[in-house]
């Protein structure tokens, strides 16, 4: 079946906080952390942002790309793992702001990081089996670091829109591949304020080995080998870990890291390695191949394989690129940032 993208789009708050203002509160050394997790900045939402805000931007971006309508989508999924309600579907938000609503299918999906691809994989399977014309995966959050926890240096807000299709298409997605395991790294119970971690467990039992499962799965079974893709993307909680991921897998700094974000932006969470992917977007050729491989904490890993097609060129004019958003930003202290983010209890 030919299923792949029509339009992508992003979205990405204007604030921005740096390393050293976090770190210059908690008394650590800006210049190590950020050299251990190759970040200088993050992305704060603004009072009146969040994962619902976020979604409904980034699928206006991704729309207008596809050149449709919101009515002609048939289905919407969000994936986060910071949805504004605990009971109320961000989806349904999306779909009434787009215009999709009410002849259409939607749910949100949690499966902390990664849960953007898995929407982007359960829309390929309605668009594929002919019971949706358009669909829309969308991945977002407003991630949440303690105080002076490792996190606070990464955990970011931002996210990524994609209209799935079998035609009219920007890239055909020409196979995809999970793994999957209960490896308990990154958990929050009901009612916690903030998500806690496996610290270094966090990396080569959980995030490498699912990372590289699934790229190796997917390679395997396309019969590719690294040098067969023009771009690799991977789940970004850190600068490190996907130059890592990369290198073990075989690929090149210049396959890797156009679609490195976090560096500027922070960890985005679900729409991490989606925003990835769309910056490489921005910028690929027809003919480019993509590896995608996401990352979610519990923990698994959503490999896939894209081909670029030459309608890119001149659609992706339509929105904003990564790059512009990025761009587009305003510093702030860690006093307003933590007002933002709500951390000053009362």
């Amino acid at each position: 079946m030919k299923v792949g993208i029509a339009g992508y789009g992003a979205y990405i708050p204007r604030f921005r906080i740096r390393v050293e203002d976090i770190a210059r509160v908690w008394g650590a050394d800006a210049r190590t952390i950020s050299s251990s997790l190759r970040i200088s900045e993050k992305a704060v939402p603004a009072m009146d942002e969040d994962t619902a805000t976020i979604a409904v931007e980034a699928a206006r971006y991704a729309i207008r790309r596809a050149g449709i309508g919101g009515e002609r989508v048939g289905a919407v999924y969000v994936g986060s793992e910071s949805h504004p309600y605990a009971v109320k579907p961000t989806a349904t938000i999306v779909a009434e702001a787009i215009g999709a609503t009410p002849e259409l299918t939607a749910a949100d999906y949690e499966f902390a990081c990664k849960a953007g691809t898995a929407a982007v994989q359960t829309c390929m399977g309605l668009v594929g089996t002919g019971m949706v014309e358009y669909a829309l995966a969308i991945g977002a959050d407003t991630a949440q670091g303690a105080p002076g926890d490792a996190l606070e240096y990464t955990a970011a807000a931002g996210g990524a829109a994609f209209v799935i299709a079998s035609e009219n298409l920007l890239a055909r997605v020409e196979g995809t591949y999970s793994y999957t395991t209960d490896t308990p790294d990154f958990w929050r119970r009901e009612g916690q304020a903030y998500p806690r971690h496996g610290g270094r467990f966090t990396g080569m039992p959980a995030y490498f080995k699912h990372v590289c499962g699934a790229a190796e799965g997917l390679m395997r079974s396309l019969g590719l080998e690294p040098e067969d893709f023009t771009y690799a993307v991977f789940h970004q909680p850190n600068g490190k870990f996907p130059r890592v991921a990369a290198r073990r897998l075989g690929f090149t700094e210049e396959q890797v890291e156009p679609g490195i974000i976090v560096d500027r932006v922070g960890n985005t969470y679900s729409g991490s390695s989606l925003l990835g992917l769309a910056k490489v977007l921005d910028v690929a050729q027809p003919g480019d191949r993509v590896l995608v491989a996401s990352f979610g904490s519990g923990a698994g890993s959503d490999a896939l394989s894209i081909v670029v097609e030459s309608p890119i060129e001149e659609r992706r004019q339509l929105a904003p690129s990564v790059e512009e958003l990025i761009a587009r930003k305003r510093y702030i202290g860690y006093a307003e940032y933590a007002k933002l983010r709500r951390k000053i209890k009362v």
